[in-house]
């Protein structure tokens, strides 16, 4: 009798050695589930970023073109890449890759270029920001930044603003290009900087 007992007993021990083996070794394999399994840190920043630059409630095109008239008669096209618009907002469009091509009634075309953009498709208004790159009749500007109005007919540069052509490069504050006049009106907000009124044609 007492032999048997001492048998069940190293039967028990077993079995709950074996029960608690099992039990450990399958939940230490879980926690070592490969890596190419989980999303990296790098894709999901990557993702955040994109979610956070688009609103939910948000319409997005891809290679998207306006055409119009602008108050001068001067007829223009705006292109972009990628754009989205606020559905409690649509006369604001936000664009990627920016391309704005000005097509005057002498024949010559102004081209802005640029990494970001906003038009309002009411107003006509445009604005560019980051690596903006106009060419004017063989004259090349470089800048950060540049707003269009419409109404008042201007294209105004600022931020970083150079020009370059065959006279050579001017570096300046502001400028302001007056669309109906073909004039471009380099404006300082420092003396020693340039400050004068060219007539582009």
């Amino acid at each position: 009798m007492i032999e048997r007992k001492k048998k069940l007993r190293i039967i028990q021990i077993t079995l709950l050695l074996l029960g608690t083996s099992i039990l450990y070794f399958t939940y230490s394999n879980k926690s070592k589930i490969p890596d190419e399994n989980i999303i990296s840190e790098e894709i999901q920043k990557k993702i955040e970023k994109q979610i956070s630059e688009k609103p939910i409630d948000s319409d997005v095109f891809y290679n998207i073109e306006y055409s119009g008239l602008d108050l001068a008669g001067n007829r223009y096209i705006l292109k972009s890449k990628e754009a989205f618009s606020e559905k409690t907002n649509q006369e604001i469009v936000q664009m990627k890759s920016v391309e704005a091509l000005f097509y005057f009634k002498d024949d010559t075309i102004l081209k802005v270029r640029s990494d970001f953009g906003t038009y309002n498709n009411k107003t006509l208004d445009m604005s560019f920001k980051q690596n903006v790159k106009a060419t004017y009749e063989g004259s090349n500007l470089f800048a950060q930044k540049a707003n269009y109005s419409n109404k008042e007919g201007y294209l105004t540069i600022s931020d970083n603003v150079k020009i370059t052509d065959s006279r050579g490069t001017i570096v300046a504050d502001k400028l302001y290009f007056d669309i109906k006049k073909q004039t471009l009106n380099i404006a300082s907000f420092d003396d020693k900087k340039i400050n004068a009124n060219i007539k582009l044609k």
